[in-house]
């Protein structure tokens, strides 16, 4: 049933829009009144636009009774949410006051290893990487 009015929603939107871009502007009537447009329309002189204009409102109100179906579709799907497991908005305010507060945690300058930086220490990883690389593989 959803998915018939999201539908029915999506073709009411496109309708609209087609109604509205093939209605005549207001300045179109002043040259229509001087004779310019009126033996091109199809509707008469003056039907086009009260056609146009009812048809519009006949689209807008059938979109804004699907909009309320598919609110209340989207309620329902919400409602059924806590069920399985989604906390709510007043279930997630309570959770988050019940928690404590975690405070940050900065290591101390006992916790972080000491780096040794000294060329020394350069020349002892450089003599055991050559005695590995001088050992005859097997």
């Amino acid at each position: 049933m959803e998915q018939i009015i999201l539908i029915v929603h999506i073709v009411l939107a496109v309708g609209i829009v087609a109604f509205v871009l093939l209605q005549q502007g207001k300045g179109a009537d002043a040259g229509a009144s001087f004779g310019a447009g009126a033996s091109q329309t199809v509707f008469g002189s003056s039907g086009s636009a009260n056609f146009m204009s009812r048809s519009t409102a006949i689209l807008a109100a059938a979109f804004f009774v699907t909009s309320l179906g598919l609110a209340v579709f989207a309620k329902k799907i919400s409602e059924g949410a806590s069920e399985v497991g989604i906390p709510t908005a007043e279930m997630a305010e309570v959770l988050e006051q019940d928690t404590p507060a975690v405070e940050e945690y900065a290591p101390s300058s006992d916790d972080a290893p000491e780096l040794n930086a000294s060329a020394e220490s350069d020349e002892q990883v450089i003599e055991a990487l050559e005695e590995t690389s001088e050992e005859p593989t097997k």
